[in-house]
């Protein structure tokens, strides 16, 4: 059956005023009402400028809104895909300019003011076709979503015209907006007011586009935005899903749902990047080892979504939360006893500082394939410190994505397979590695001394550090009079003079001479950093940061090599190990009978 569309330019009373007949809903898996304060205004006043510029009944001028993209649902009515903020806001504003025009008696009322309240009655309620009787428990929006203490809230003020002085929902506090914006204007500018209203309904023009079902709504919404609200592919998910489960399992959906995207919010993630990160994992049990990224939305609407409706989708999206839990906020998982291994946490912590996003797909992808593991602890620690040296000294030698992305994509698929899996990772020129720590790639510098400093103490550095430079990157001339500006510049970027240092101490420390900030560095809790402080030198020179380059390279090269050693000789486990063939067991059996084993 071919897909029907319908898009017809209608003014603010015709599109509100349709909902009579097919009444408007804000269906269970859209997001809350969200505009602010300055949204609101921006609307009022820009109709209030359009009014006094080139609208009004002396004008023949349009006001464009945007678009509102819907369906008609199976219950006959205008489920709303897109444009939800602006249906909503222009509801409020009609509502509190009805309630300032009838707040004046009837046989008070002006010609005109009488004209727009019978405008605006159908646009809101419905009316009584022959006589024209208004039902205002009748509202013609209806929000459903799950929930959402709002959905009441929005109800009463649309049919009292009331809204809680105290409220801080954002109903209440745009209505309110919206009250105080009228009657202000309406006090300055009383000759303006009914041209306003009759520019709002009949110049103030909206671009609703009607689609016959659901998926077509949805593909059409993929290229508009709601005025700085657009979905995203995890809301256009979110419908996919809830649209194809059965009733009685739509509210659970919606509440773990909302859960998910609370938790990861407070996680300092996005249910999008996890999506994200769950599509790396099924590529992984895919085999898929292209380095072509697919996008998000084609990736998951492949195959007629099957991905997208797999049992276990929500569960996995939970379980990959549950490790950035870990990484981002530092929190220990109820009966995950890895959770709490500083070591672990250290070496998580010092692959957020890799200057790309690669290494974070092999770490969920682990995570998820054996965290149920009795001895995942100690396994995943050691597959985290080799991811590390692998990265790391991929990045020192090739500073580029491309010289990793490959090599992880292979890893990824590895992993699955395995739980100690081969890291087949393309073989660079290390000859060079010992040059390249001293002198590092500045995206590097970070994971460097993280690492020098994780060698040293079993806390995680604080929040708020800097790198600091040793010998100060604005020196005074007089420093070293007989050495080149250019050599100086070059040995000021070397690891052998960089530290990490609090920021509170730094702002302290300034560019001073060694000695003076040696004060602040034995008021670090950063071992390594307050180490310096008791250092038995007074001067900092150009030779003092080639010792350190050398004394660093070295610790770093021994710990990326223990690291490498340390992974590859895990005990190989027994379910892991080949299984043994029938002509194998054969031969045991017998070996036993004879008493050999």
């Amino acid at each position: 059956m071919p897909t029907t569309i319908e898009v017809n330019k209608q003014s603010v009373e015709a599109l509100l005023g349709s909902g009579r007949e097919k009444p408007f809903v804000i269906p269970e898996y859209q997001r809350p009402y969200a505009w602010t304060d300055e949204q609101v205004e921006t609307l009022f006043e820009d109709l209030w400028e359009f009014t006094t510029t080139s609208g009004g009944t002396e004008h023949k001028g349009s006001y464009f809104l945007g678009s509102v993209v819907a369906y008609e649902n199976e219950d006959g009515e205008q489920e709303i895909i897109d444009g939800q903020q602006r249906i909503t806001s222009l509801f409020l504003l009609l509502r509190a300019i009805y309630t300032k025009l009838v707040i004046t008696p009837a046989s008070e009322r002006t010609a005109e003011a009488n004209n727009f309240i019978g405008k605006i009655e159908p646009a809101i309620w419905r009316t009584n076709k022959l006589t024209g009787t208004v039902d205002y428990k009748n509202i013609l929006l209806t929000s459903r979503v799950v929930n959402n203490e709002g959905n009441e809230i929005l109800h009463s003020i649309l049919e009292t015209g009331k809204a809680d002085g105290n409220a801080k929902d954002n109903y209440s506090k745009n209505y309110r907006h919206f009250q105080e914006m009228f009657d202000k204007h309406s006090t300055e500018n009383p000759l303006m007011v009914y041209q306003f209203i009759y520019a709002l309904l009949n110049q103030a023009i909206l671009l609703p586009i009607t689609a016959d079902t659901q998926d077509t709504a949805l593909t059409i919404f993929s290229t508009l935005n709601d005025r700085g609200l657009p979905l995203s592919d995890a809301d256009i998910f979110k419908a996919k899903i809830y649209n194809q489960l059965e009733a009685n399992d739509k509210k659970t959906f919606i509440e773990r749902w909302k859960d998910l995207d609370e938790q990861a919010t407070e996680a300092n993630e996005s249910i999008q990047q996890l999506f994200y990160y769950n599509m790396f994992y099924l590529r992984a049990l895919e085999g898929d080892t292209k380095t072509t990224t697919p996008g998000l939305r084609k990736y998951y609407a492949a195959n007629k979504f099957k991905r997208l409706f797999q049992t276990n989708l929500l569960d996995n999206l939970f379980v990959i939360l549950d490790l950035w839990k870990v990484i981002n906020r530092g929190e220990e998982l109820e009966d995950e006893v890895w959770s709490s291994n500083i070591k672990i946490k250290q070496t998580l912590d010092t692959l957020t500082s890799y200057p790309n996003e690669f290494w974070k797909y092999p770490v969920v992808i682990y995570y998820i394939s054996y965290r149920e593991e009795v001895n995942f602890e100690a396994k995943f620690g050691l597959f985290l410190n080799k991811l590390l040296a692998e990265l790391m000294t991929k990045y020192i030698l090739a500073p580029t994505i491309n010289a990793v992305k490959p090599d992880i994509l292979k890893l990824n698929s590895a992993i699955v397979a395995s739980s100690t899996p081969e890291f087949d990772f393309k073989e660079l020129d290390a000859s060079q590695l010992e040059v390249r720590i001293q002198n590092p790639n500045r995206n590097v510098v970070r994971m460097l001394l993280k690492t020098l400093a994780y060698e040293q103490q079993d806390t995680l550095l604080p929040d708020k550090w800097e790198i600091e430079h040793i010998f100060p990157q604005k020196w005074q001339t007089n420093y070293f009079p007989d050495v080149p500006d250019s050599i100086i510049k070059e040995k000021i970027e070397h690891i052998g003079n960089k530290l990490p240092f609090e920021k509170r101490l730094n702002i302290v420390a300034g560019n001073g001479y060694f000695g003076k900030k040696k004060k602040a560095y034995s008021a670090s809790k950063i071992t390594i950093t307050n180490a310096m402080g008791t250092v038995n030198i007074q001067d900092w020179d150009m030779d003092s940061i080639m010792k350190r380059d050398i004394r660093i390279s070295d610790e770093i090269i021994k710990i990326l090599n223990r690291w490498n050693n340390e992974y590859l000789n895990i005990p190989v486990e027994v379910s892991e190990a080949e299984e043994p063939s029938e002509e194998d067991l054969a031969r045991i059996e017998e070996f036993k009978k004879k008493g050999w084993i």
